[in-house]
This record gives structure tokens, sequence and C-alpha cells, in this order.
């Protein structure tokens, strides 16, 4: 397993690069790095093409995947299918850069009920029965499936959620003393 993540987002609402606020001598992408290495795993950091100058400034070269070019998708399935295409054997960790709350009691959470289950694809939590796809395990068999359904186009919406519904998936409410963990961040003003 991989941890990756997902910091390859505009940011525009933001109005500059999420995952590179600083927040004390850390940054966001720092911070979620820092979490999902407590399960004991290596982690990468998906960016897109314009963001890898400035990630390498922060994180070592070979830690940082930039979004395929060769997909015309965006958002954060591009950096999930991206990182899939550089190591398709490998069940992937995903957390979202603008996720600066997350506990990493829930994280761990997760960890254990993959370790547990072989015959589901993703492991997620779910927030009044809604997924929460950007804090969550994705299979090597899941994402090649995901991958076959792109290149056959039969993946009809590019939305994350729209892949899970493809998915055998573990979903686990949240409980309701971690909700303020998927609170994310996307406004200038709003940063915690």
């Amino acid at each position: 397993m991989l941890g990756v993540i997902l910091c390859g987002g505009d940011s525009t609402r933001m109005g500059r690069d999420k995952g590179l606020i600083p927040v004390a001598a850390q940054t966001w992408a720092g911070i979620a790095a820092e979490k999902m290495a407590t399960l004991g795993i290596p982690v990468l950091v998906s960016v897109n093409a314009r963001q890898l100058p400035h990630y390498a400034q922060v994180f070592a070269l070979n830690r940082l995947i930039p979004d395929d070019p060769t997909l015309s998708l965006k958002g954060p399935l591009a950096g999930l299918l991206s990182v899939h295409a550089a190591y398709p054997t490998e069940d992937l960790f995903v957390l979202a850069c603008d996720l600066p709350l997350m506990d990493s009691v829930l994280l761990k959470d997760l960890y254990l009920r993959w370790k547990q289950n072989t015959d589901t694809q993703a492991y997620l939590y779910t927030t009044d029965g809604e997924p929460e796809p950007l804090c969550a395990i994705y299979t090597a068999p899941g994402l090649a499936l995901i991958t076959h359904l792109y290149y056959t186009d039969r993946l009809l919406r590019h939305s994350m959620k729209y892949a899970l519904d493809q998915l055998i998936v573990d979903s686990q409410p949240m409980p309701k003393d971690k909700i303020k963990c998927f609170e994310n961040f996307n406004y200038p003003g709003a940063a915690y």
C-alpha cells in the first residue's frame, strides 16, 4: 500500500495552492503526509504539472507524481489514476491536502479495515449517507477496473463519486464526534 496526498487541484476558490499553505513550519500537504506516514507506509504526493517545481522545494522529487498528461481528466480522479498508472500493483490510501483537521485515528481505522477484508475494492467513510472519497483506500484491482472503464469510454462521469459507484465499497458512517475531520477549506479566511 502507498499513501497518496492529493494536491493537484487548481485551488481557484482559495486563490492559492492549498497544499502549500503554511502552518507553523509545515504546509497542509506536509501535515497530511505526516499523518499518513504514521501508518508506516510510503507516502507520495499527487500534483499537476504546474505545481511540480513548487512542490519539489518541499518534497523530494521521487515522492511527487504529476498528473498523466494523456488522461483527459481533471481533479482528484486524474491524480488517483495517474498514481495508479505509475504503481499499478499497489493499493492507494488517498487523503486530500485540504482536510487539515483529519484525525490520524480515522486513518488507522480505515487501514485496519483494509487489512481485514480482501474482497472489497474501496474503503471509506460516509457522512449523511454520502461517501467521503478523498480520505479512502482504493485497491489495485478496483483502480484497474476504473482505468479500464475510462479507456473503453464507459466511465460516463469523471467524478470520484461516480467511480466509487462502479466498485465494491466497504463504507462506514462517520462517527458523529469526527465529522469536523472532513471539513475541507476552500476559501481565504476559512483556514483553520
